[in-house]
């Protein structure tokens, strides 16, 4: 068997195989760009209290406002993920995740974490 023939019957495959897969390779393809806001939706869920405690422990702002800011989060990753899955407001839900993105930099003061901009930095720098 020549490497022609295993080309071909890789390229065979690789075809019925796109062809049998072709109608749900946008839904995984949404799910996984928008993967992370749904496991951290889905965290928060389970951890409101010590998402709550942080906030309110680290900002000192009280369990109320610490309470609304978790519920912002949770209904803002969770609403976006939604909407981008159904296709419905798809740019305006990357906006909101983006905002999403926005505050919680900011709330969680990971703007001024030197490690975590280290990181970051390493990163675009590695790109080529």
């Amino acid at each position: 068997m020549g490497q022609n023939d295993i080309m071909s019957t890789a390229e065979d495959f690789a075809d019925q195989f796109l062809r049998v897969t072709k109608q749900y390779l946008p839904h995984v393809a949404r799910l996984c760009l928008i993967s992370t806001f749904l496991e951290d939706g889905i965290r928060m869920w389970f951890q409101w209290s010590e998402q709550r405690d942080y906030i309110d422990g680290t900002w000192n702002c009280g369990y109320f406002l610490a309470s609304i800011f978790v519920f912002i989060n949770l209904f803002g990753q969770l609403s976006g993920c939604i909407l981008v899955l159904s296709r419905n407001f798809v740019q305006y839900a990357c906006f909101g995740l983006f905002g999403i993105i926005a505050l919680q930099t900011i709330a969680y003061s990971i703007l001024w974490d030197l490690k975590f901009l280290m990181r970051f930095c390493r990163t675009l720098w590695a790109q080529p």
